[in-house]
């Protein structure tokens, strides 16, 4: 049964809708009007490199099983769909349209799966260790999120690493790690067949024969998602330097004994907030991984562009491990260069272009 699948975000999103199509389902990407206009006009491309290939694929989507169209927040009908994925970097949520969308997104009771690195306030609030903690100072706009019922979100840990090639078109993203998206259950048994049959979907689709990486793995642990933080707070995040941005793998590689420390420390909050090892990355694995990073993170890139404001998930653990009574000196470093940077950006009158 073909689902209709609504996601906020066409950059990122792209690649979970691709995955989408080619497994039969339809998808609406909500993105702004221009970008709307020409994926209508000329549908997607995502390129991806397949397993033993040594180029990458390109994926059409006017060539998918699935149907993709694209709207403005304004122009959405959220009668159509079964699913919203939310696949928006976090400031972009405070748009006016955008959040007036996601108060008739948390009216209307859809299940919203998230592949934000910044996890949903909703989300947090399912986790006992942190339904009462103060969070809030993390986020650019806290009330965007005050009316989703807890059980209605999830979060899905975006470990696939794309971007969108500067020179190309806007509807253009490049696959640079094809890994998978780990998302965790929604509290109601109902909405997790809707997401095991997506699972189940994807896992089944081939390319002339070949598997197709990048799959939806769905896991009862709320938990499983956080191990993405360690890999944020040991590689993303310190990408960002007082002086020129690094790439990942000379953030986690220049120091590899204190990119461990950070890596360990973080896990371990996770496990206090009742994470199971099992549920996290072997830091080798991840620092295996960080070698074919070449490029610094979106946040990174962000900041250097002049955004104001980018996701805060250095701030949040920094807020959790304090509020935890376990604060650590080089998390805390790290929050104090974000925020440095993001201060000089808004002092020298950045642009703020996301």
């Amino acid at each position: 049964m073909a689902r209709n699948i609504l996601i906020l975000g066409a950059s990122y999103g792209s690649l979970l809708g691709t995955k989408l199509l080619m497994a039969g389902h339809n998808v609406t990407l909500v993105c702004r009007a221009k970008t709307a206009e020409l994926i209508n006009r000329e549908g997607t491309e995502v390129r991806i490199k397949l397993r033993d290939e040594a180029v990458h694929r390109a994926i059409f989507s006017r060539n998918l099983p699935g149907k993709l169209d694209a709207v403005t927040p304004a122009n959405v009908d959220l009668s159509r769909y079964d699913m919203v994925g939310l696949a928006m970097q976090e400031p972009q949520y405070t748009n006016h349209t955008v959040r007036v969308l996601m108060v008739k997104i948390a009216a209307a009771k859809l299940p919203c799966l998230s592949i934000m690195n910044m996890p949903p306030l909703p989300y947090l609030k399912r986790i006992p260790a942190l339904a009462d903690m103060d969070l809030e100072e993390a986020y650019t706009n806290a009330q965007v999120w005050e009316r989703f019922e807890p059980g209605l979100v999830t979060l899905c840990s975006p470990d696939p690493q794309a971007f969108r090639p500067p020179e190309e078109a806007a509807n253009v993203l490049h696959v640079g790690l094809p890994t998978n998206f780990k998302a965790s259950v929604f509290a109601d048994e109902k909405h997790n067949k809707v997401l095991r049959e997506l699972e189940a979907d994807i896992d089944a689709v081939t390319l002339d024969g070949h598997d197709v990486p990048v799959k939806l793995k769905v896991f009862d642990s709320l938990f499983v998602p956080l191990a993405k933080w360690s890999m944020l707070l040991t590689g993303n995040y310190r990408c960002i330097t007082p002086h020129d941005p690094q790439s990942i793998r000379d953030a986690v590689h220049g120091d590899l004994k204190r990119s461990q420390t950070i890596y360990d420390h973080v896990d371990a909050i996770a496990r206090k907030l009742g994470a199971d090892p099992q549920d996290q990355v072997p830091f080798a694995k991840y620092a295996k991984a960080a070698e074919s990073l070449l490029k610094p993170s979106s946040a990174a890139r962000a900041v250097a562009s002049g955004a104001p404001f980018i996701e805060r998930v250095d701030l949040l653990v920094k807020l959790i491990s304090h509020q935890l009574g376990v604060p650590n000196a080089e998390i805390d470093r790290t929050v104090e260069t974000v925020d440095l940077k993001l201060n000089e950006k808004i002092v020298q009158g950045g642009s703020g272009a996301q």
